[in-house]
This record gives structure tokens, sequence and C-alpha cells, in this order.
């Protein structure tokens, strides 16, 4: 199996206080990612941290947005999905990439999900509504409604996700460049033990002793 990743962030600022109010949860943006880090991942969002109202399809650069909001919260949990499903999902991202201008945030969208009616306008999404469309395209999630009216709360609240970390954005960006070798561990392994299964913990403790023999410095 392989896994994809989201990433649940909390950022203040006004706009995203009302979303916090809408949706009484603490993460109000969601990204995807390809690795546990989010060193590659992407998100209908801002186009740059500090001016809410250019938002639009973007890879994600976590260094911008900790210089911009450095009080940021994420939680990263892995979500399980085939190696084809992986493919489909991060050619379907770089492609976007390609054309991430042509994508936009769904503004009008937002008084329908209030509303509980769905309500799509082409290339006009949410975070969470191409997250949705896109993972439910490629088999990984099914929801019980229209993808234009999945929101944050709704990821946070899905069951079949596994919570690998949860901190400030600065320890996330920090464990990057203090053990790179960390990139390549196996998502299991970065699971907390009572995830794991017997037989992946050990090779799990094993794996960490081996780093900190190297002078790795792991802590999570």
């Amino acid at each position: 199996m392989a896994q994809i990743y989201i990433g649940f962030v909390d950022t203040p600022g006004f706009f995203a206080g009302l979303i916090r109010r809408t949706i009484k949860q603490k993460y109000i943006h969601v990204v995807l990612g390809l690795d546990p880090y989010l060193e590659e991942a992407y998100s209908i969002g801002r186009r740059h941290p500090s001016i809410p109202l250019l938002a639009g399809f973007e890879k994600e650069d976590k260094r911008k947005i900790l210089r911009a909001f450095p009080d940021a919260d994420y939680m990263v949990c892995s979500i399980e999905c085939s190696a084809e499903q992986k493919d489909f999902i991060e050619r379907e991202l770089k492609e976007a990439m390609k054309g991430r201008f042509s994508y936009h945030y769904a503004v009008l969208g937002l008084p329908f999900i209030l509303m509980n009616k769905p309500f799509y306008q082409k290339n006009h999404y949410t975070c969470s509504s191409y997250i949705a469309k896109l993972l439910e395209e490629a088999g990984v999630c099914k929801w019980e409604k229209h993808f234009s009216l999945v929101t944050p709360k709704d990821f946070f609240e899905y069951e079949d996700k596994q919570k690998i970390f949860e901190g400030s954005l600065r320890e996330l960006t920090d464990s990057v460049s203090k053990a790179p070798e960390l990139k390549r561990v196996p998502a299991f392994l970065l699971a907390r033990p009572a995830f794991a299964g017997t037989a992946y913990m050990k090779l799990g403790y094993r794996y960490i002793r081996n780093l900190r023999k190297r002078g790795t410095d792991y802590e999570r």
C-alpha cells in the first residue's frame, strides 16, 4: 500500500476566524501532500500567505507561510491508497499545477455550503472541495454528499486516516532540515506505536536506533 497525506492548517487572521466560527474547529484549511513532511503538497489557497483575496491552485510553501504566520499550527494525517491511486493523484496535481492560474477560489459557493446546497462553478473550488473531488475520482474516498459541500471538518472527522504529526509549523519545517533521511522513512514508522503492529514497531525502533547511531536527531 501507498499513502497520501492530508495537512490540516490553523492560521490566524480575520478571514480564517470567520471560517473557524462557521465550521467550529481549529483547523480551517486542508492541503494534499505526497510525503509526510508536506514538502510536495498542493491546495486551493492563498497565492501569497499575506493576501487572502488572491487565491487559486498552488504548491504549498511552508517556509513562506512560516514567515507570514510564525504561530501557525499543523496536523498531518496519512490515508492509505494503492500505488496506482497515488500515481493518478500525483499526475492530476502536477497537471493542475501547470494550469494553476485557471483555478480560483469558490467564493460564490460559500453561501451554498451554509445552505447545504451543491454548487459548482467550473474550476472554482474551496480547499476541501478540490481535494474531495480528486480523492473521489481516484477511488480513495467516497463522500455521502456532493464534493462542493465537503469542508475541512469532514476531513478532520474522516475515520480512515491516521495522525502522524501535530504541532507547530516551525517543528514540522525544522524536522526536515534536522533529519532529511526521514523523508524516506515509510509512513507507518512515523505513526505512533499504538497504531502500528508489533512487527512494524520493532522494525521502526531498529531504524530509529540506526539513525541515532549516525547522529540524527529523531524526535517524532
